[in-house]
């Protein structure tokens, strides 16, 4: 092989990694950005529903729980309830209802609104980043599309006989006597 060939090709490959290292601005969409959510609101709503009495939150007025996890640095967590990938589709539906997305979870739902849990998830997503203000005013980032239904979550259970199916079909009654 000729050494032509050669530099011209490690060339191209040293002047790709060079522009990659570049200070242009980023214009990519931070992944934590959540369409129509205020993170104060959010902090307004986290003590307005006692989320401090389970959880450790910083910012968050008398937050110091010890039941639930700490959030400390959400903004920085791989995994929500250790098992959903911490993407803001995902904590949202888990503010919603908690107990659909993992059954025999501590955390109730607390009948959030959709808009409220918004509201909740952005101020998380601040906790952390302070590199990185986490909701600028644009472009943001819908969590879905305008006018058209969440598909991924069933609506939260306003009663308790709406979950005694789900919760029945998984955990057997053991308290009837089995026949013979």
């Amino acid at each position: 092989m000729s050494v032509r060939p050669l530099i011209l090709i490690m060339t191209i490959v040293g002047l790709n990694g060079m522009a990659a290292c570049s200070d242009a601005p980023d214009d990519r969409v931070s992944p934590l950005r959540i369409a129509d959510s205020d993170p104060e609101q959010g902090r307004g709503l986290i003590q307005a529903f006692g989320c401090g009495a389970c959880h450790t939150i910083d910012g968050v007025r008398g937050a110091r729980g010890k039941v639930g996890p700490e959030l400390r640095n959400y903004a920085q967590q791989h995994l929500l309830a250790g098992f959903l990938p911490n993407t803001p589709q995902h904590l949202v539906a888990w503010l919603l209802d908690p107990v659909a997305l993992k059954l025999g979870t501590g955390m109730p739902a607390q009948g959030l609104t959709e808009a409220e849990a918004r509201h909740v998830a952005a101020y998380l997503y601040t906790l952390g980043r302070e590199d990185l203000r986490v909701y600028p005013p644009d472009p943001p980032l819908p969590l879905r599309e305008p006018d058209k239904a969440m598909t991924d979550l069933d609506a939260p259970a306003t009663d308790a006989s709406e979950t005694t199916p789900r919760t029945r079909r998984i955990a057997p009654d053991l308290s009837k006597e089995p026949k013979s």
